[in-house]
């Protein structure tokens, strides 16, 4: 915010910027030092980043980025001005014709670059380029929204610097300044915060409940016993919300499993408790527990234990596969926990994820543990996106996961996932982040494509395994706060083969740019950013290990499941 810590008014130019006495507003020159940050920061952000963007999206990053620049240049001229004991100067009107003319030269050469960028990160991808059209209309939607934030912000220097006069008038200058600020930074994080949980959130939140409500075309209540949903079942259809519907109402029929198999396969087990099936995370889990017993659960060769996203969200390739690879003798249980948006879930719903995760598998692995040792289905653990950290926090860590499962798949993890860091932080030497090697591979390990050779390829992988799926271009995978001011090692080694090697670190910026990456995780190809599609049928094979298995079904599978919508 300008001049948010200092009273001193800045005295207006004696002559205009461009002629004469004839001045520019003052609304729109601001300060020099802000404009020239400001303008570094637009120009940086057509750097590349992990995913592709449109034109109107680079537009809006931009604008957000210049603004992220105009606020630390005021920044830090008033701490130098402070520093140094002297006072505010008016730019000199040759000193703002020089910006404007070096500021559209410079922004000019990023568009350039960044066009050209763009269109090598979708020819990495596989994906068409939209043209240019569109992009060059980047520069007028980010203008209009660093203006529109920059208004926002001079309206809460109006405000402190009334509530600033205000308050000398009854206490000493330097104490109704800090008292000002002190106002102003609460009022607008008070204001904020509100909006985003109460206003944002609440309002997403809300929506997304009611469209919990309805149901998708085509799908109906289960006409077998071994579904929820079903005859006999504990929980109602109307409690499963949209995403519970579809994961019991849809999946490959008996028919459909015997003709890939080319034996007879079993009808698979689906259990699901949706958020409205029971009051909190515990009643969710004993009451999918109830259902597992109902169905004949414990009786089948695999048991697995999923961790929905966001919405509650089941990844239908994910546990089709699954079905597919153990030949529908099989049972998948899972439970939902929030209504939004998974990308938004990862920024806000990461306690309901932890707590839903422990509260399922713990109230599995209860009742799983009490069956005779020669009895007991084999018990997996799958989690993608954030359903990967709620099912990792069931955990303590490597030998726990060994101990209590036969293996585990986990997909797309957060990059603030306890195990997912714990493993990677501590990778054997030499391995890259985007694809480490753990204590060599001895029970966790990491796979970039897993239908290739799993690293590392001559040490052995015991019986009970966990595997990592990560892309490097996965937005996800790499979010963090640490990114404002740490380089990471994904960018401080050779990138991945998805990866531009024109992206470089920038402080503060790169953060906001894998940030803006998020809600783009999924609008790109199978194989890139958060699109896990067909990987999964090479993760369930690599854990499972079905006999019979070939290269060949592998390869049939995926291009089955990649059909599907």
């Amino acid at each position: 915010m300008e001049r948010l810590l200092t009273r001193d008014a800045r005295p207006a130019p004696e002559r205009g910027v461009w002629q004469g006495s004839r001045a520019a507003p003052r609304w729109l020159l601001g300060t020099l030092p802000g404009a020239w940050v400001a303008l570094l920061f637009a120009c940086l952000s057509f750097t590349p980043s992990l995913l592709p963007r449109t034109g109107a999206f680079q537009g809006f990053v931009s604008g957000v980025s210049a603004v992220i620049g105009y606020g630390l240049g005021v920044l830090g001229a008033w701490l130098w001005r402070e520093f140094a004991h002297r006072p505010a100067r008016t730019p000199r009107p040759r000193a703002w014709r020089f910006f404007f003319i070096a500021g559209g030269v410079a922004l000019v050469a990023a568009l350039l670059l960044g066009f050209h960028w763009q269109r090598h990160i979708r020819e990495l991808m596989g994906m068409p380029h939209p043209g240019s059209a569109g992009y060059v209309f980047a520069p007028v939607i980010a203008a209009f929204v660093f203006f529109l934030l920059l208004t926002l912000g001079r309206g809460l220097r109006a405000v402190h610097r009334a509530l600033d006069a205000r308050l000398a008038r009854h206490i000493g200058p330097r104490a109704a300044r800090a008292m000002s600020v002190l106002a102003v930074v609460a009022l607008t994080f008070l204001v904020a915060s509100g909006l985003m949980k109460d206003g944002l959130l609440g309002m997403a939140d809300r929506s997304l409940a009611l469209r919990d409500l309805t149901t998708e075309e085509g799908v109906v209540p289960p006409s077998t016993a071994l579904r929820s949903g079903g005859p006999g079942s504990q929980v109602e259809w109307e409690s499963l919300g949209r995403e519970g519907r579809n994961f019991v109402g849809r999946g490959p029929s008996v028919q459909q499993l015997t003709a890939f198999a080319g034996t007879e396969a079993k009808e698979p087990i689906r259990v699901y408790a949706g958020y409205a099936s029971a009051q909190d995370a515990e009643g969710r889990a004993e009451l999918a527990v109830r259902e597992l017993e109902r169905t004949g659960a414990f009786q089948r060769a695999h048991l697995l234990v999923v961790t929905t996203t966001g919405s509650g969200w089941v990844v239908p390739q994910a546990v089709e596969a699954f079905e597919y690879v153990t030949g529908g003798d099989s049972a998948i249980v899972a439970t939902q926990y929030s209504h939004l948006w998974s990308w938004l879930s990862v920024l806000v719903d990461q306690k309901k994820a932890r707590k839903e995760g422990r509260a399922l598998f713990d109230a599995v692995y209860e009742r799983w543990s009490k069956l005779p040792e020669g009895q007991r289905p084999k018990l997996l653990v799958f989690g993608e996106s954030l359903g990967s950290y709620g099912g990792e926090t069931a955990f303590s860590g490597e030998r726990d996961l060994a101990n209590r499962t036969d293996g585990a798949l986990f997909v797309g993890p957060p990059n603030f996932n306890t195990l997912y860091r714990e493993f990677t932080d501590q990778r054997d030497a030499g391995s890259p982040e985007v694809e480490p090697i753990y204590r060599q591979g001895r029970t966790v390990r990491f796979s970039r494509r897993p239908g290739e050779v799993i690293p590392p390829a001559d040490a052995p992988w015991g019986p009970s395994r966990v595997l990592y799926l990560l892309h490097p271009s996965d937005p996800i995978t790499w979010w963090s706060p640490s990114l404002m001011v740490k380089r990471p090692d994904w960018l401080r080694e050779p990138r991945g083969p998805d990866v531009l090697g024109a992206m470089v670190w920038i402080p503060f910026v790169t953060f906001w740019q894998v940030t803006a990456d998020l809600p783009l995780g999924l609008e790109v190809p199978s194989g890139y950013g958060h699109v896990y599609t067909g990987e999964h049928v090479d993760g369930w094979v690599a854990l499972v290990q079905p006999q019979g298995w070939d290269d060949g079904k592998s390869a049939r599978l995926r291009r089955l499941l990649e059909r599907e919508p």
